[in-house]
Parts: C-alpha cells; sequence; structure tokens
C-alpha cells in the first residue's frame, strides 16, 4: 500500500485492544475506527484490503502534548515540517504546540491565528495548540479558549526568551480567576527562584555546577504554590516535566485535598542521570536539570504508584551554537533536549526491563496524554468512533540511534549512539499511511486540532 493512501483494515496477531493483546482486524472507514473483529470473526467476510502487517505491535499512535515546534520566528531551530515529520517516524500521531519559543509567543488571539496559519500545509501529524499565559495577558485567554486553544502554560521562573515573560503571584490570580469555569486548564513550568539557591562557583563544564545551581527545593516551592492556586480556584493545573520526586508528597496531598491537579515527567528524566553526563556535554542540558539516578528511580516508582499521570518528550530544540559545545560551558548554554522521534523507544526501553507492560504505554503516552488535553474522546485509544490514528511496531527490534535516521531539524540529542528496544515499522494517521520504513508521505496529512471549550472538568 502506497505512502498516503488510505488504509481500509489493518490485521495482526496483536493488537491492543484495551488492556490485552489479540489477533485482531481494525476495520477503517472515513477515517476513524469502524470495528474492530477478533481474526477468526475476519476470515470468512469479505473484509476489503488489508495491510497485514503480521506480529507488529498495532496500538494508539502516541500523544505527545508537550513539543517545541519553534514556527514562526525561530525556525532554523525546528518548524512545523520538521517536527512533524520526527513525529511521524517515532509513531506519535498528535503532538500539542507550546506557545514559546516561537516568535511572537501564542499569548494573544492574533498571535495564535498567525501560529496556525504558519502551520497551514506543513504538518505530516494532527497538531493541537497551547495558548500562554504571560503578564497582563488575562484578557486574551477567554477568546483564545473559544479558538480552540487546549489550555495554557505559565513559567513561574524566566523561561528563556524574554518575549514570554513569567508571571507572579497577582498575574496567577488574575489569569485563574478567568479560567473558572471553563474547563481549560493551565500548565506550570514549576521553578521558582529561591534565596537557597547557590552561587554558580564551581568549573561550569562540569554538569554538577549546573546542577547545584538549580536545586530540587526550586521546584518544591513552585509545586507549592501550584497546589495551593489549584484548590483555591478548582481549575485544572497541570505540572510539566516534574525532574525532582521530592514534590511528589506535596501533589498527592493535594489531590486528597480535592485538588484537580496532574503531572508529568519526560523521557529524559527516566533514561538519564546526572552520574552518567560528562563534562562539557552540553547536549544534556535542560530545565529543569537531569538529576542523579536514586532521584530517577523514585520517579519510576511514582509512575508505578501512579502517582505521575503521563510521559512527554518535552521536544525543545535550537540551533547547535546555542548548545556551546566549544565550550562546554554549561550555564551558557541553552537549555533543551531533542526527542520528539525517539520517546516510544526511550520509555519501552527502560520500562519494559522494570515491568511495565504494553497497556502502561498506552496508558502514559496516549491516554493519559489525550485526556490532558481533552482530545481523549477521538485520540488515544483504540475504540470504535475513534481516530484511525495507529503507530505499527517492533517492541522486540533495537536499534541505534544515528544522525541520519534523525527527522528533526538539528540533530544534536544525548541520545545519539545509543541502542534503544522497540522500532516504529509504519504510522497511521486518521486511517492514512505518513509514514512507513523511513519515508513518508509526499504530502502533509496531518490537520489542525482545536479543542471545543469544556465547560465541565474531567480529572484523569
Amino acid at each position: 500500500m502506497e505512502l498516503g493512501s488510505s488504509i481500509r483494515a489493518v490485521r495482526s496477531k496483536r493488537v491492543l485492544i484495551g488492556s490485552e493483546i489479540h489477533p485482531a482486524v481494525i476495520i477503517i472507514k472515513e477515517g476513524k475506527i469502524h470495528s474492530i473483529l477478533s481474526d477468526c470473526d475476519s476470515s470468512g467476510e469479505a473484509v476489503c484490503e488489508v495491510l497485514d502487517v503480521g506480529d507488529s505491535v498495532v496500538m494508539p499512535g502516541i500523544v505527545d502534548c508537550h513539543v517545541h515546534v519553534n514556527e514562526p520566528g525561530r525556525t532554523t531551530w525546528e518548524g512545523f515540517w520538521t517536527a512533524t515529520r520526527a513525529a511521524a517516524a517515532g509513531g506519535v500521531t498528535t503532538i500539542v504546540d507550546m506557545p514559546l519559543n516561537s516568535i511572537p509567543p501564542t499569548t494573544t488571539l492574533e498571535n495564535f491565528h498567525d501560529k496556525m496559519r504558519e502551520a497551514a500545509g506543513k504538518c505530516f501529524v494532527d497538531t493541537a495548540f497551547w495558548g500562554g499565559v504571560i503578564p497582563g495577558n488575562q484578557l486574551e485567554l477567554g477568546p483564545m479558549i473559544q479558538a480552540g486553544v487546549a489550555g495554557f502554560k505559565c513559567f513561574l521562573i524566566h523561561s528563556g526568551v524574554d518575549e514570554f515573560p513569567h508571571v507572579g503571584d497577582c498575574d496567577l490570580h488574575a489569569a485563574m480567576k478567568q479560567l473558572q469555569g471553563t474547563g481549560s486548564v493551565l500548565l506550570f513550568h514549576a521553578e521558582r527562584d529561591v534565596h537557597q539557591t547557590t552561587e554558580e562557583t564551581g568549573d561550569p563544564c562540569e554538569y554538577s555546577t549546573f546542577l547545584q545551581s538549580r536545586p530540587d527545593v526550586m521546584e518544591i516551592e513552585a509545586i507549592r504554590t501550584v497546589t495551593e492556586l489549584c484548590l483555591q480556584y478548582q481549575v485544572r493545573c497541570h505540572i510539566v516535566h516534574l525532574s525532582s520526586a521530592k514534590p511528589l508528597k506535596l501533589i498527592q496531598e493535594a489531590r486528597q485535598n480535592g485538588a484537580p491537579l496532574t503531572v508529568e515527567t519526560t523521557h529524559h528524566y527516566l533514561s538519564l542521570s546526572a552520574e552518567n553526563i560528562p563534562a562539557g556535554a552540553t547536549q544534556f542540558k535542560c530545565c529543569p536539570p537531569i538529576r542523579g539516578h536514586a532521584n530517577q528511580e523514585q520517579l519510576w516508582s511514582a509512575l508505578k504508584a501512579g502517582e505521575i499521570d503521563m510521559v512527554v518528550s518535552d521536544h525543545s530544540p535550537c540551533t547547535p551554537d546555542l548548545k556551546k559545545l566549544d565550550s562546554g560551558d554549561f550555564t551558557q548554554a541553552w537549555g533543551g533536549i531533542s526527542s520528539l522521534q525517539f520517546g516510544l523507544p526511550l520509555f519501552w526501553t527502560s520500562a519494559s526491563k522494570r515491568g511495565f507492560t504494553l497497556p502502561d504505554v498506552v496508558r502514559f503516552l496516549c491516554q493519559k496524554t489525550a485526556q490532558l488535553c481533552s482530545l481523549d474522546n477521538q485520540k488515544g485509544s483504540l475504540l470504535p468512533g475513534y481516530d484511525a490514528d495507529l503507530v505499527i511496531w517492533d517492541p522486540e527490534k533495537e536499534f541505534e540511534v544515528k544522525e541520519a535516521t534523525i527527522q528533526h531539524k538539528n540533530k544534536l540529542t544525548p541520545y545519539l549512539g545509543l541502542t534503544l528496544q522497540g522500532e516504529v515499522c509504519a504510522t497511521i494517521v486518521r486511517g492514512r499511511m505518513v509514514y512507513r520504513q523511513g519515508s513518508f508521505s509526499a504530502e502533509p496529512l496531518g490537520k489542525h486540532l482545536l479543542i471545543p471549550q469544556q465547560k465541565t472538568q474531567s480529572l484523569l
């Protein structure tokens, strides 16, 4: 079957249906899952032309709700064409674009419309959009909700780019009042400047110097603020890229007290540890920072216990010069890790060794992420009536991350040279094959996803 063509049925010996794996045939009509038949049920029928993928696993496409595409304005860093090709190659069928680091940021209705115009005709997978909360833009939030943003993101510390300033307490209260009753969600980059932060006095080329400049207490104090706001206003709140396990107790207590609060971590916090970062290897820098191995094991335990809801890429690329590889200075390098294409194998490589199963992959990478951005009525599950978004992959197959196969614009990533487990064979978006074994559909087939206003708040 040709790339870009409409697939009418997919057969596999391993289709992930709910929490079980069965031989099945997925019947697709008009881009939606029409029905899922057991293989024996379909054998006697005159089923249309079937894509038979043997014993490759078929499961819902990944929904990555934390991606920095950077278009318009910083297209030397990334763009919709390259980002969504990387997504498709990684089995990601939906991305949600962050409101920064594009210029302008998605902080007004006009800027949101500008971004959608820029993205038109460039997306190989479906794309939704977060708006941003910055000082003084609270009256833009309602119009952006009505226009279809998935929710909003704010920073409690300098964002790294001047055009997306961080918010203070007054800004937060003003935004929360606007969001009450809308069903929307506010995402927090949860670090705060604290007086205890040590001065950077060590060797700037040693990772430990950077790590000591962003201690756990910065996340703890920020999350304390988030939990208080969430309980006060009963507006859905979400903590992005949790790196420290220490605030988990605060999060659990707030939830037990009725806070509609969710939390994500990322593939890099689950896959990389501070002890293994070489001097000068600034491709490992991100904020909040990659912490030690013991902390990482606590994150895995929290994921298994349901204390962390989902896992995302936080794909945040830049041009190589901004990583300061020539000097190896962690304190001056851009903080961000590129991993959009490799989230599924990164997660599976580590998770499979810790007793996680394929249904766990779907829960953390598809269902919960779709639920966060109110796409769970059409994305993230293999159910009749849902979009026929499928990833076809081999969880047993190992491959090496090589620069030649990386689809995002700038190839620098801490995962170069690693051997990962779980290779994506093909990706289907709304019934059309957009990727197969290194090749893409001739034309981008993704669409924009505008989120209807949710009057009721659903908890994950």
